[in-house]
């Protein structure tokens, strides 16, 4: 068992540009239900993570920021409250583990930080789940 094996693909995963702005931020997460969303450069790198409790205190601690006015606030102003750590494709699956036990679900790069797609936490749950069961 390796990675490769829990990869959910980044073509079938909602995630942000960092061109994107706070407003596509809240439409994106009500849209996937995700309340995490991986956000990429212009080059497909990993950049981070945007949760909604980041939206949150990012609403609560602009005085006049509003859902009018949201559209004016870039994703990367907004500060990150826990910072959500990726894992290389070739890494082993217990660092890739580690990394779940903390997080919803763990950003999959390859060498180059290119992302590649996500392993949800659920998924490797019910994956175990089966096995022991079995």
């Amino acid at each position: 068992m390796d990675i490769k094996s829990f990869l959910y693909p980044k073509n079938e995963v909602s995630y942000l540009m960092t061109s994107s702005n706070m407003k596509e931020a809240m439409d994106k997460l009500e849209a996937s239900h995700y309340t995490a969303i991986p956000i990429l450069d212009d080059n497909g790198l990993y950049f981070g993570t945007l949760s909604e409790g980041d939206l949150l205190w990012k609403l609560k601690a602009t005085p006049g920021l509003g859902f009018d006015t949201m559209h004016e606030i870039p994703v990367v102003s907004i500060k990150k409250r826990m910072k959500v750590e990726c894992v290389a494709i070739s890494a082993d699956l217990d660092d890739m583990l580690a990394l779940a036990a903390d997080q919803n679900f763990v950003p999959v790069v390859d060498a180059d930080r290119v992302f590649l797609g996500i392993i949800r936490r659920k998924d490797i749950i019910e994956y175990y789940t089966r096995n022991i069961a079995d």
